[in-house]
């Protein structure tokens, strides 16, 4: 598909259930804290989220950037959704993940999630294939340079300089190892600052597609065959793992998690490990999805400990298995309740306003 092929096609944001939406409003003067962006609402009828005769959704501000498409003084907001009564509509996560972090926040944990996407065509084809046919294997495509290596370079470039210019915490970003499929990373962030900011990056990936004329997907195997899928990598650690001496904590913390493998692969997803099914085989760097493994700089098991963390005993792990299109809120959360507030089981606890 060439670079005109691409200009011609129509412009598109596909959601799965799990997309974002965005409207625009104009305030009288620049808001300098969120404290200064007013409470909005949007007709949930229009949305599936509301009946029509009670449709109004509640839209909260709860993060504001910087605008990297209308620029300076512009702002985008990042918006809690509740319904009518004030409570947090089905899809809203970011509720009890702030409950959460509030409570575990004396152990400051931090995260860095790895996201993986592949871009389309609007057809639904990876962009760059050929139209009736496949490139060649996998292999020299995982930070590949070339223009028979990689395909959209333009396009995530534009979502990096996008997210820096806009305040999100962004570190990094590489072709992966199927082509057309591309990862970016967030963080260190601390608490819900996690969530928030994945997903702030990926509206900004959507809408920077949107004007490629091309669309990203997060789904977790996007291609059947001899393909990799795509994760959203989840790296962690506590205070207390960062120290001297922090080997033993994150060895606890698998521990812990090891207990409750079946509870984490139900919110790794949005379909309840559905998604994740096709892409957690055992195969093409993932673990199995009905067993729970660790090892380190082992990219086979559900957790790694890098190499550097064992050989300096502290630091932090990753979870492998979430997958591309889930909430970062209910990731972060699940990671807490299990290695923090010791919850154990597939039920989690109601906690009081903290």
């Amino acid at each position: 598909m060439s670079v005109s092929h691409s200009s011609r096609l129509n412009k598109l944001v596909r959601e799965h259930g799990e997309g974002v939406r965005c409207k625009s409003r104009t305030l009288d003067k620049e808001p300098k804290s969120i404290e200064d962006v007013p409470e909005w609402n949007f007709d949930g009828s229009s949305t599936a989220q509301a009946e029509g005769s009670n449709s109004d959704m509640f839209l909260v501000p709860v993060c504001m950037f910087r605008d990297p498409f209308c620029l300076d003084p512009n702002k985008l907001v990042l918006c809690e959704v509740l319904k009518y009564n004030r409570k947090p509509a089905e899809t809203n996560l970011r509720h009890t993940c702030k409950k959460v972090m509030d409570l575990v926040k004396d152990s400051h944990p931090w995260f860095g999630m790895e996201q993986e996407y592949t871009l389309l065509g609007v057809n639904g084809h990876p962009y760059g294939w050929p139209d009736n046919g496949f490139p060649g294997p996998q292999g020299p495509y995982y930070c590949g340079v070339g223009a028979d290596k990689v395909y959209g370079r333009d396009i995530v470039e534009s979502h990096y300089k996008a997210c820096l210019y806009a305040g999100v915490k962004i570190c990094g970003t590489n072709a992966e190892v199927m082509p057309s499929q591309w990862e970016f990373q967030v963080g260190p962030c601390e608490g819900i600052e996690m969530g928030d900011h994945l997903w702030m990056a990926r509206f900004i990936l959507h809408r920077v597609c949107e004007d490629f004329g091309v669309v990203a997907t997060l789904d977790p195997k996007p291609m059947t065959g001899n393909w990799n899928g795509a994760g959203c990598h989840t790296n962690y650690s506590t205070e207390e793992m960062r120290k001297e001496g922090g080997l033993k904590h994150i060895e606890a913390a698998i521990e812990k998690l090891s207990k409750r493998h079946d509870y984490h692969i139900c919110v790794y997803d949005p379909r309840g490990g559905r998604d994740n099914s096709r892409r957690l085989t055992g195969h093409h760097e993932t673990s199995n999805i009905f067993e729970f493994s660790a090892g380190v700089a082992n990219r086979g098991a559900s957790i790694r400990i890098p190499r550097q963390v064992g050989q300096d005993g502290f630091g932090y792990f990753e979870d492998r298995r979430p997958a591309a299109n889930c909430d970062p809120y209910a990731v972060t959360e699940a990671i807490m309740r299990t290695t923090v507030l010791n919850e154990t089981g597939v039920e989690t606890k109601e906690y009081a306003e903290h």
